[in-house]
């Protein structure tokens, strides 16, 4: 099943999305974020969907505006795709190759859920940054509470899919990085979700033999394709994301789990770093980005000019007095 958020006739609402495209609101639920959470997993909210499609049906998916799927209670973006790695790391650090330390765990970072956007939303700069990049990529919505989960086991935490743009102000983060603690203000104003959150059953016909869903990858700006790529060449599985987000922790009904940025122009840093200039250019406002993964649907934003940066003043160089 697809769920949608949108807003109609100034009504928030949810609602399985059918084949024509035709929304069957889900009978006493006002968000899918509630849903999700009183849910307790994928089947109860299939549970849920099947009796949407036997109530009347709502409006077309055409005559709403689409919110972002579900407000998540936390974002973890991991980054499982080598390709983007080593060009990334070439165009933000100058360095070459993909560390070594990489290989053993499938790292994340924690970002904003406060800046989440919907599927067709406006991107507003990054105050400061005159370097924008958009970055593809693949998320899954956790559905159920777990701890020190095997991948086995996660997979029954998994509720489902959907697409996920971490734009980045890469000049802020190239800055900021210096410091060893990673990205901040560089990932901080903007997450697009959307356009629909798919069950992960789904999306099963698409697992392949070692376990990781063969999705075809898009990018386009201003409707150039600069992207292409399979979901499938990430070096970890959902399963095993899920896995190590709940070890000595809990993941909880909400949490996405985002597979980090997909290789072969996923992103413009990427381009960047492999062609040493930064040929696409970086965004600027009226640019519009369009990310697609099969199965799952499309998002379309286009970035506009955001606020002004609050100046802060730089840090006090201290004479380190003691009591």
């Amino acid at each position: 099943m697809r769920f949608a958020s949108y807003v109609f006739q100034q009504q928030s609402r949810v609602a399985v999305v059918g084949q024509d495209g035709t929304l069957y609101p889900v009978p006493g639920a006002r968000s899918l974020t509630e849903l999700v959470a009183s849910a307790d997993g994928p089947a109860a909210l299939l549970d849920a969907g099947a009796a949407a499609l036997d109530a009347p049906p709502g409006p077309h998916v055409s005559e709403v505006r689409l919110l972002p799927p579900l407000r998540p209670a936390s974002i973890r973006d991991f980054v499982t795709f080598e390709e983007h790695v080593e060009g990334v790391r070439r165009s933000v650090d100058g360095a070459s190759g993909v560390p070594e330390q990489w290989y053993a765990a499938p790292t994340f970072y924690f970002t904003n859920p406060h800046a989440v956007y919907g599927p067709h939303d406006d991107i507003p700069m990054p105050p400061g940054s005159a370097v924008l990049d958009y970055e593809l990529e693949v998320a899954t919505v956790i559905g159920r509470e777990g701890r020190d989960l095997t991948p086995e086991q996660a997979r029954d935490h998994i509720l489902g899919y959907t697409v996920f743009n971490d734009w980045s102000a890469r000049d802020l983060q190239s800055a900021e990085m210096k410091v060893g603690l990673g990205p901040c203000k560089g990932k901080d104003t903007a997450t697009t979700l959307g356009p629909y959150l798919v069950t992960a059953d789904e999306l099963e016909p698409y697992r392949d033999p070692d376990g990781f869903l063969r999705l075809a990858l898009t990018a386009e700006v201003n409707g150039q394709t600069v992207g292409k790529d399979l979901l499938s060449n990430m070096s970890w599985t959902f399963e095993e994301m899920a896995a190590y987000a709940s070890r000595g922790t809990r993941v909880v009904p909400g949490d996405v789990l985002g597979s980090g940025t997909c290789g072969n122009g996923g992103c413009l840093a990427e381009l960047w770093g492999l062609r040493g200039e930064q040929t696409p250019p970086s965004l600027k406002p009226g640019d519009t980005v369009t990310l697609t993964v099969e199965g799952i649907g499309t998002l379309t934003n286009t970035v506009v000019p955001g606020p002004d940066a609050v100046d802060v003043p730089e840090g006090r160089r201290r004479s380190r007095e003691r009591p």
